[in-house]
Parts: C-alpha cells; sequence; structure tokens
C-alpha cells in the first residue's frame, strides 16, 4: 500500500457527521505512523508522508468535497506514480451497521459519490476500499434527500461508540495491510466483526 485516502468534507461543520468516517480513520493511521498532515494545493487536501519498513506511505485527506474526490487522488497518485491496486480508500458504508468494517478489493461502487469520483478520476474500479459502517436512516426505501441528511449528520452516542470500536479493530490488522498480507488482514477483521456482532 503506497496510497490511503480517507473520505470526507472538510471544514468544522462536517467534521463530526457520519460522512467523515474515512477521515476518522485516516487520522488513526496518521497518528500511529507518526505522520503529520499539511495543505498541499497541488493534492487539492490535507497529505502526510510516513516512512515505514514497506517504505513510503501517503495519507490524504480530500479537500474537494466528497463528490470530487478523484480530483486529489489522482491528482497525488499521479505524481507519484502510485498503481490504482496500491490505494486504499476509507469510507462510510451505509450498507454495514455502526460497528461494522470490511476490506474489499474492486467491486461496486453502492452508490457512493467520493468512490464514484475516485473510479472516475482512476479510470478503474480496482482499487481497496476499507467500509466503515454507519449504518441505514431506516430498513425501508429512503428517499435520496433523506440518505443526504443521514450521512450530513452525526452519529446517535451509541453508534459513535460502535464505530469507534470498528476502527479500533480495524488498527489491528493494519500492520497486516502494510505488510500486503490483505487475504489475512480481511479474514482477521471480518472474524473480528462477527464475534463482536
Amino acid at each position: 500500500m503506497k496510497l490511503v485516502v480517507g473520505l470526507g468534507n472538510p471544514g468544522k461543520k462536517y467534521q463530526a457527521t457520519r460522512h467523515n468516517a474515512g477521515f476518522w480513520w485516516v487520522d488513526r493511521i496518521a497518528h500511529v505512523e507518526r505522520a503529520i498532515f499539511r495543505r498541499e494545493t497541488r493534492f487539492h487536501g490535507e497529505a502526510a508522508k510516513a516512512m515505514t519498513s514497506a517504505g513510503d506511505l501517503w495519507l490524504l485527506k480530500p479537500e474537494t468535497f466528497m463528490n470530487e474526490s478523484g480530483r486529489a487522488v489522482a491528482a497525488l497518485a499521479d505524481y507519484y506514480k502510485i498503481a490504482p491496486k496500491e490505494i486504499l480508500v476509507a469510507h462510510d458504508e451505509l450498507d454495514l451497521p455502526p460497528g461494522g468494517a470490511k476490506l474489499k478489493f474492486g467491486g461496486g461502487l453502492s452508490g457512493h459519490n467520493g468512490l464514484k469520483s475516485i473510479a472516475a478520476s482512476l479510470g478503474t474500479q480496482d482499487f481497496w476500499r476499507l467500509r466503515i459502517g454507519i449504518g441505514h436512516p431506516r430498513d425501508s426505501a429512503v428517499s435520496e434527500k433523506e440518505v443526504i441528511d443521514y450521512v450530513l449528520h452525526a452519529p446517535r452516542a451509541e453508534e459513535q461508540d460502535a464505530i469507534d470500536g470498528a476502527l479500533a479493530r480495524t488498527l489491528e490488522v493494519w500492520p497486516k495491510v502494510m505488510a500486503d498480507e490483505m487475504e489475512a488482514a480481511m479474514l482477521a477483521l471480518h472474524t473480528k466483526n462477527d464475534s463482536e456482532a
């Protein structure tokens, strides 16, 4: 892994909202790797470089707002010649309950505008994703407006506790991700999810 991206919206207004779960996670990775974010205009966001045993690792928080995330990801990936398969994107996931977290490679975009933008900018859907569960506003069908309202609000206290627990579990498998042991990381994370359920 050479680039880890956390998806979210910039500014204090959005800081605590469900849509910023990717930012929350990449901030934790920066802490683990002792990397410091700095605003990088050429990459349209905040970037941090970590020196790891596996080589240089870039962390990125796009400041383009969610729907334009691909502009920031492509700018950094192109500049440092990072292939899509070397990119991990952490994002909020409506289809997982709060407390759920899953790793996957490629596949569908689940209607997530940040992922759509990244796939369009990279020209492929073949990049890694860390799906951080935030739950869904209701079990039945809801309007797009209701979904937008849901993701742009802060989780309830019990949901936040569950999400924080999921973020902690992902940090436990982070060494496997950095060692490029992705199958082992997926197995460990998904097993932890099941044991917490």
